[in-house]
């Protein structure tokens, strides 16, 4: 892989939970030519939980590219471990998977979004800072079918689920696949009020991730 042109960005702590040696060492190259990333790679879920329970000066990961298949402990497995650990690490699934169940189960496990191996070098940079950048990145393939997969798989909220205006518009953004940042700079507020208005909204909808937000929103028809 060549590493494309990407905007700059603060530096995120990127890790990549892969078995493939050969892929694994040319993600971890892509990642480190593009400058914008601290990259360290693990070639199965135990390593890197165990790192992950004693991180030291490294620090928890930002974004974690994880794929499904692993020998041992699965991707699938790995979400709710790593999100109990790090809460605010994004988790990004980079697989060969593209069948409904492992996207279902992967996105309403905890992961932000869905890349497939076929994603060039630039969709993969692109989707680790959209990922850090509170986005949920998905491949074409994928993003057609998530949503409404997930409305479907959900039960829906009893009592119906009061928002408020605020919390609407940016329901309403998220639908439109709009990063954090775009919906910040579209309301008018920082990204830290953003943030804080995203979490309160998750808290009411029982979700963990942008996708499963939109989808209870399809539901519950709040957009």
């Amino acid at each position: 892989m060549n590493s494309p042109r990407a905007r700059a960005t603060p530096a995120q702590q990127v890790w990549i939970v892969e078995d493939s040696p050969p892929f694994r060492r040319s993600l971890q190259r892509l990642l480190s030519n593009a400058k914008l990333f601290h990259v360290h790679g693990y070639a199965n879920a135990e390593a890197a939980l165990a790192v992950l329970q004693n991180p030291g000066e490294g620090g928890l990961p930002d974004v974690l590219l994880l794929d499904i298949g692993l020998p041992g402990l699965s991707g699938l497995d790995l979400i709710p471990k790593i999100s109990e650990i790090a809460p605010s690490c994004r988790i990004l699934i980079l697989t060969v998977f593209e069948d409904e169940e492992k996207i279902a189960r992967s996105i309403s496990a905890g992961a932000c979004g869905y890349l497939l191996k076929t994603a060039t070098p630039r969709q993969i940079i692109e989707g680790i800072q959209e990922a850090a950048e509170g986005g949920s990145p998905m491949s074409p393939k994928v993003a057609q079918n998530v949503v409404k997969l997930l409305a479907r798989l959900m039960k829906p909220a009893a009592p119906p689920v009061g928002i408020s205006p605020r919390e609407h518009q940016l329901l309403v953004l998220m639908a439109k696949g709009l990063t954090a940042k775009e919906i910040s700079d579209q309301l008018g507020i920082s990204i830290h009020t953003t943030d804080t208005h995203t979490r309160n909204l998750f808290a009411k909808l029982g979700v963990h991730n942008r996708a499963s937000a939109v989808a209870r929103a399809l539901q519950d028809r709040l957009v």
